[in-house]
């Protein structure tokens, strides 16, 4: 969305956050990216007072705290992925997580941790991330949770 510039994609979501509390219109975009913040009102009042502070913060692992920016991301990634169903079957993957599941936000979170894997071993390497071990991890993750069958 902003490629690596932290403090404008920082300052986007308190943006999308003020004009879904003023009733702005969205784009398509920024209605995601309202709706994952809506499912985190753990994350509400960062946004909502646009905290300077909160807003340039190191999130570190060794501080024992997610960063709730990348958390939100990994969401709007996985939302993005299944709309555009890329990589291809993707969105049949996800769907049925969520059926099996009972809920989207939680079948997202049992996503992240393969997104992740992926994400992380692709920036390790100083790779594109791989498709195809990526659709692998979510198929593994869809037939764990669904209780078998096949998987396409």
């Amino acid at each position: 969305m902003f490629g690596n510039d932290r403090d404008r994609m920082r300052q986007f979501y308190v943006d999308v956050w003020h004009k879904a509390g003023a009733g702005t219109p969205l784009d398509p975009m920024e209605r995601i990216v309202a709706e994952v913040i809506a499912d985190h009102p753990e994350y509400h009042p960062l946004l909502g007072t646009g905290d300077e502070t909160a807003l340039n913060r190191d999130y570190t692992p060794d501080e024992g705290q997610t960063n709730p920016f990348l958390h939100m991301g990994m969401h709007i990634a996985l939302r993005e992925q299944e709309g555009a169903d890329r990589p291809t079957g993707i969105r049949d993957l996800i769907q049925r997580l969520i059926a099996a599941v009972g809920d989207r936000h939680a079948a997202e979170h049992q996503l992240m941790e393969p997104l992740g894997e992926t994400l992380w071993e692709a920036q390790r390497a100083g790779k594109e991330p791989d498709q195809a071990a990526f659709l692998e991890r979510v198929r593994k993750l869809v037939t764990d949770t669904a209780g078998g069958g096949a998987a396409h």
